[in-house]
């Protein structure tokens, strides 16, 4: 049964998983946004029409004022927040250039065991809990 409000398919979004060093990149989302101040790896919502690769080079441009050559997907994670259900698709991604706080409150390059150390948002959370 679908719940008051809620749309009838989830939003599709679209994350990158980059790495530099032994160590991956995360971004803390901006106060007011949704999920505010959390944790997540960058990306954001399909566009209609576009390709989730082709979304994805767009949000980190958007985001973090990179490019980026998109991998393949190593991982999908479906979450329901209280507000919408989402979709999000983890591609393995490879950044040209120095990332920069475009869109976002802050910017880590972490060990991958340090990432149970970030309060991250809840669909990122269970990639998190997955990948340790």
């Amino acid at each position: 049964m679908e719940r008051e409000g809620r749309p009838k398919q989830p939003l599709i979004v679209v994350a990158a998983v980059a790495l530099r060093d032994d160590r991956v990149m995360i971004c803390q989302r901006r106060p007011g946004a949704h999920n505010a101040l959390k944790w997540e790896f960058p990306g954001g919502k399909i566009e209609p029409g576009e390709s989730p690769e082709a979304a994805l080079k767009r949000e980190m441009r958007e985001e973090l004022d990179v490019e980026c050559e998109v991998g393949r997907v190593c991982d999908a994670v479906y979450y329901r927040y209280p507000d919408r259900d989402v979709l999000v698709l983890f591609y393995m991604c490879r950044i040209e250039g120095e990332p920069r706080r475009v869109d976002c409150n802050d910017i880590r390059w972490v060990a991958f065991e340090a990432l149970k150390g970030f309060d991250f948002a809840g669909a990122d959370r269970v990639f998190v809990e997955r990948l340790l």
